[in-house]
């Protein structure tokens, strides 16, 4: 089948990418390889996948809408997983139009060229950023998510909206997939498994929000990727074609396990300083994973020690070359 992946260079875009090409899969990938961070990153990303003969590689940005329908109708694509977006709620507070532009109108243009070009499935990323101020824990799908508290999770709240008025108005089947904290190696240095490791490993503090009163459910990458690419395969066939999961570890670990992890992968003890909550962010995620589970057969099975330390190998490897 042919697929398009858009944020391919993207962190989840290029292994889901991968994978999918390991299938023996036709993909095209699309990013506009933006400087939200350093572009060498991305880059290395692509180097794993420009071995395939069936991934052909385009530089687009999703808000560009012309490029965007030029691109559906020259590809016929059968698929679309579409990954790309602008990520990170503290940047969200400082560049809120980057987000509109990446989140609100590059939804709209993949939308639209699934919906005039009958894409069989259309599989996009939302968040569990958007479970906001919810105080019920584990998140569930059927929640209420109307308290957004960053512009991120609005976007990304919009983003399922959108989605589901497509489902109903064209019958065009979609999935919305809530990640829940995802890292591994060649993840984004703006999060805390790459800013804590490189902190440490430089003998440098680490900020620790909240005063450490913080739980996150951490979710390896190859873990994410299963579920992504056994729910493709798996569209919704109600009269409203449209379904949503969180998929995670459905296992919360505290902030400071999470320390301790990398702390024993790095062989140095970090020095802490303690601050208080970031505008934006959440004191706890943690999904309700059933769903998922029930439909596809997903089940997360890496550990936080076990994730951190492949992490830290292969994050001691990228800066040595």
């Amino acid at each position: 089948m042919k697929f398009l992946v858009t944020g391919v260079a993207g962190f989840i875009g290029s292994e889901v990418a991968l994978k999918i090409l390991s299938a023996g899969h036709e993909v095209v990938g699309i990013d506009n390889l933006n400087a939200y961070y350093d572009p060498a990153l991305k880059l290395y990303r692509l180097e794993k996948l420009k071995p395939y003969e069936r991934f052909v590689f385009k530089q687009l940005d999703l808000a560009d809408r012309e490029a965007m329908a030029e691109l559906f109708a020259l590809e016929s694509f059968q698929r679309v997983i579409h990954l790309g977006a602008q990520a990170g709620v503290r940047h969200s507070i400082h560049a809120p139009f980057d987000y509109i532009d990446s989140n609100l109108t590059g939804m709209m243009t993949i939308l639209e060229g699934c919906r005039h070009h009958k894409v069989e499935h259309l599989v996009y990323a939302s968040s569990s950023s958007i479970y906001g101020l919810n105080s019920k824990i584990p998140f569930h799908e059927s929640d209420q998510v109307d308290q957004p508290i960053s512009l991120y999770a609005a976007t990304k709240k919009s983003n399922e909206l959108m989605a589901h008025s497509y489902a109903h108005l064209y019958r065009l089947p979609v999935t919305g997939l809530r990640f829940f904290t995802v890292y591994g190696p060649a993840g984004r240095p703006d999060m805390a498994p790459w800013l804590f490791t490189e902190a440490i490993l430089k003998g440098e503090p680490i900020k620790v929000f909240n005063h450490g009163k913080l739980k996150r459910d951490f979710t390896y990458i190859d873990d994410i990727v299963e579920g992504v690419v056994r729910i493709q395969d798996a569209p919704p066939v109600q009269e409203t074609p449209y379904q949503l999961f969180n998929i995670g570890n459905n296992h919360p670990i505290e902030l400071s396990r999470f320390i301790a992890a990398i702390e024993s992968a790095c062989g140095k003890q970090a020095e802490k300083v303690y601050l208080e909550m970031q505008p934006g962010d959440v004191e706890i995620t943690y999904a309700n994973t059933h769903a998922l589970e029930n439909a596809v057969g997903y089940k997360p099975s890496t550990s936080i020690e076990e994730g951190m330390e492949k992490f830290v190998s292969w994050y001691r490897c990228y800066k040595e070359t």
